[in-house]
């Protein structure tokens, strides 16, 4: 849970944040934002862009970062040793049973329609017939979303995961315009969201559970491949929930996918069922591979629930 100095912190930032060489100016008068009165000048002028476009220069100690104790806790962001952690979405078998968005609202307190697991629906040409297609965050190698975030709160990991430390994120929303693939979601504060948070226990970001907390509001979360499930050799919900078996988590470094009742080498299954990777012209490199619907265990339907917004 937050504390109030943090939040505090939190809301300057918010409001005086970081971009351009620094900082971006979010509030509408940085008067408003922090009273350069009780801070003392530095002498190190920063360039901020203001609200109307503006750029404009300020003293460094108008601008509100995070705490020393914060930046000081970064365990979460080593990784789990010794693993790269790769997903394959088997296309034949998805059927938009939706067991796989419904095990990850669970899994990160979500409701919708805020969801980091997706299924959409995909035709490759007019003559061709559609087929379902699960997406989350892709994880990317070469992730362009890491790039952009002016404060380092979205990074990359040695196990292949690229995570968001809630606590860093001042909702300056770069990353989601960097994201060629949508993955990511933004927390306006939805009353609904705000009562189920207090009723439901949310990850501790700071024991390698849930390393995007999708719970702060003002803040960017996504899908995070369950890193806890990993470090204890466990599989994700969307991979348990799936009565089709259409989604396999593994290793990359042990050449191993399972979906809980079937397990394969990775390689050979890329190579033997044309594995390909969404987008591969853009370089982002993305952890999650995608078998062709080759031979599908369902014919296509429309999907004809309607979901609602509210629990």
């Amino acid at each position: 849970m937050e504390k109030e100095d943090d939040k505090s912190d939190r809301r300057k930032f918010l409001k005086l944040g970081a971009i351009a060489g620094g900082a971006v100016l979010l509030g509408s008068a940085m008067s408003k934002a922090v009273s350069l009165d009780s801070v003392k000048e530095t002498g190190e002028k920063i360039k901020v862009l203001t609200a109307d476009g503006k750029v404009v220069e300020v003293d460094s100690s108008a601008i509100a970062h995070p705490s020393a104790e914060k930046l000081a806790q970064i365990s979460v962001r080593d990784g789990i040793p010794g693993r790269k952690l790769i997903m394959v979405i088997d296309l034949a078998r998805c059927a938009n049973a939706r067991k796989c968005v419904e095990g990850c609202q669970k899994m990160h307190n979500l409701l919708p329609p805020i969801e980091y697991m997706k299924v959409r629906k995909m035709q490759d040409t007019p003559l061709t017939s559609p087929y379902w297609f699960p997406t989350a965050c892709y994880h990317c190698d070469n992730p362009p979303c890491t790039k952009v975030c002016p404060v380092g709160a979205t990074y990359k990991r040695s196990d292949g995961i690229v995570a968001v430390d809630s606590d860093r994120c001042i909702g300056c929303k770069f990353c989601m315009a960097a994201c060629p693939y949508s993955a990511r979601t933004f927390n306006f504060g939805r009353p609904e969201q705000r009562e189920y948070n207090e009723t439901h226990k949310r990850c501790d970001t700071q024991v390698n559970c849930c390393v995007s907390n999708g719970g702060i509001e003002g803040t960017v979360s996504k899908c995070d491949f369950c890193p806890s499930h990993a470090a204890e050799g466990t599989l994700p919900m969307c991979v348990t929930e799936c009565p089709n078996g259409t989604i396999f988590y593994g290793d990359e470094i042990e050449d191993v996918v399972t979906n809980g009742e079937d397990t394969f080498r990775l390689k050979k299954l890329l190579r033997d069922r044309a594995g390909y990777r969404e987008m591969e012209e853009l370089g982002t490199k993305p952890r999650v591979y995608f078998l062709p619907p080759v031979k599908r265990n369902f014919p296509f339907e429309e999907a004809t629930e309607v979901y609602n917004t509210k629990e």
